[in-house]
């Protein structure tokens, strides 16, 4: 049972004189597939982000095959996102060599567009992205294409010192500076992209479960004047999900933005 679902059921009894539970941590908790425990790693959002890498793969997969000289609809999408990623993004934040980087920073935008968006497509309801790990694991790809742009050129003593001490300081600032450089690269930047990714989601998807089952509560409930406030609420959990789906490829895009810009400043000759 998905967590909406089980929130669902339970605030259903909750309307029978318990009382309205919001919605909290727990609906970031699933159980294993199996109750067995042989698969206890087998869960709702490990089977979604899987789903969701088969889906951006054969999106492009397919859409590569139709090369027609007018496009249809499919194949203009799958164009659309394409140049929008390597023109809007990798060509105009990295610049003179930002070709080679073209093929992570689409994959990446559309993973995380369509992982995101599984938390407004019934059936899923659930935004992969809003459990920690997979925005790090994310993150952690991105941090290694720029660190490793950086280390082959300046090397791995050049690229840590052109970051700790960049120079035309003074000198009593590095003292300062130094570690400060040093915990920003291989600490705040990674983690910040995997929080300010799971933040959002997190956030977006406690706020739509709110106003959903908050609203089937009042409706179900014996009092007349929630009975009547029942479908403001619901109507409000029905603009949020339009705009929760905007918030979800808008993340995505900063996601993709924030590591071309990562790569653009590896690349460059001076921090």
């Amino acid at each position: 049972m998905s967590s909406a679902a089980f929130a669902l059921s339970h605030n259903f009894v909750a309307a029978a004189g318990e009382g309205f539970t919001p919605p909290g941590l727990g609906e970031f908790i699933f159980q294993p597939y199996f109750s067995d425990g042989t698969l206890p790693w087998l869960t709702k959002p490990l089977v979604a982000s899987v789903f969701a890498a088969v889906v951006v793969m054969v999106f492009f997969l397919v859409g590569s095959r139709q090369r027609a000289l007018v496009p249809g609809r499919f194949q203009f999408a799958v164009e659309s996102v394409y140049t929008f990623v390597r023109n809007g993004i990798a060509r105009d934040v990295i610049g003179h060599g930002f070709e080679k980087y073209v093929p992570y920073l689409v994959t990446a935008f559309a993973f995380i567009a369509v992982s995101n968006l599984f938390g407004v497509i019934p059936g899923i309801q659930f935004p992969t992205l809003a459990r920690l790990g997979f925005p790090l694991a994310l993150a952690l790809f991105s941090w290694a294409i720029y660190l490793g742009i950086g280390i082959k050129r300046a090397g791995f003593f050049g690229y840590f010192k052109s970051v700790m001490f960049p120079p035309g300081l003074p000198v009593f600032i590095y003292p300062l500076l130094a570690p400060i450089e040093l915990i920003q690269v291989l600490l705040i930047r990674p983690f910040s992209l995997a929080l300010r990714l799971t933040a959002n989601m997190f956030a977006g998807h406690i706020l739509l479960l709110l106003f959903t089952l908050g609203g089937t509560y009042m409706l179900f409930n014996e009092s007349v004047l929630l009975k009547v406030l029942a479908p403001f609420a619901l109507a409000s959990a029905v603009g949020l999900t339009s705009f929760e789906a905007f918030i979800q490829v808008l993340q995505a895009y900063i996601f993709t933005l924030l590591s071309a810009l990562y790569i653009a400043e590896a690349m460059s000759e001076e921090h």
